[in-house]
């Protein structure tokens, strides 16, 4: 789990970032988390967009795909989600302690 530090920084880190996955109608599917975890593991940090014809709750978007991925969920701020997880082999984000 992440403490509350690590998470401001995080956040501060996602600032920056454009969403590059959507999650629109069909909503979470095993494809997309596939494809998230395969980008999570280059990125580590990386914002996922709930589109407005999703019919699924966005907290509940972001719960699956945080529990799909086992990533961290960093924040949910308006239809964007926010995820983390250490790469095993392109580990570039130093958390603080």
């Amino acid at each position: 789990m992440l403490k509350g530090k690590q998470k401001r920084y995080l956040r501060a880190m996602a600032h920056h970032l454009n969403p590059i996955f959507q999650v629109g109608k069909g909503g979470v599917n095993e494809n997309m988390i596939k494809q998230i975890v395969e980008a999570l593991e280059v990125r580590e940090l990386l914002k996922v967009s709930v589109l407005q014809n999703c019919e699924e709750d966005k907290s509940v978007v972001a719960r699956e795909l945080a529990e799909g991925t086992k990533a961290e969920l960093v924040q949910l701020i308006g239809s964007t989600i926010v995820l983390y997880k250490e790469s095993k082999e392109n580990k570039s984000i130093n958390l603080p302690s």
